[in-house]
Parts: structure tokens; sequence; C-alpha cells
């Protein structure tokens, strides 16, 4: 009953509206890389956590943190990738798409 009332607003309110595409609802123009590197750390420090304990429960708890901050670790570097650097940036670095690339791949490797 909820559900359906709830649909029934959204459709109303929202059928018209034109879809936006950007990293956050404002397309703020923030760019940052401090926040994949934060959340690389994170992973890190989660593993050494779960290799230094023997508790079943908080090893388990430690995987989802860990795979969770890793999809953010991705997250961060695509919208870098996609969303802030120019062709004048991949000239500039010819070495640029390959670290974005291994990044979000190594990413990747630690979920």
């Amino acid at each position: 009953m909820l559900h359906r009332l709830f649909d029934s607003a959204f459709d109303r309110n929202f059928s018209e509206a034109t879809p936006a595409h950007a990293h956050c609802d404002l397309y703020c123009g923030v760019y940052d890389p401090a926040q994949a590197k934060i959340e690389a750390l994170s992973c890190l420090k989660t593993l050494q956590k779960y290799h230094d304990s023997d508790d079943e429960h908080f090893k388990t708890r430690a995987i989802i943190i860990k795979e969770r901050q890793a999809e953010e670790v991705k997250h961060h570097l695509m919208v870098l990738w996609a969303d802030f650097f120019t062709k004048d940036h991949f000239e500039q670095f010819p070495n640029l798409h390959q670290l974005f690339w291994d990044g979000v791949h190594g990413a990747g490797d630690v979920k």
C-alpha cells in the first residue's frame, strides 16, 4: 500500500523531469584525488587489521568494509578520469591513462 502510494506520488512529481548526469547532484566541479587516496589507504589499513585478527566476526566485517572502500576508490578515480581530465592533460602526462587504468583495476583486485 505505502509502496504504491510512494510510486504514484513519485510518478506525478517527476514524470516530466529531465535526467541529469553528473557525479554529484549539482555538478559542483570539485575534483580532488584525496578522496580516492583516503579510501585506498583505508583499504590497506583494513586488510592489515583483518590479517592481525583471529575474530571471525571482525574479519567478516572487515571484508565488507574493505570491499565498499575499494568500490569508492574505483568511483573516485573514474570520476576524475571521465569528468576532470581533458585532452590537454593526457598530452601533458602521457602515462595518465595507464596510471588510472592500473589504479581502477588495482582497486578491483582489492575487492
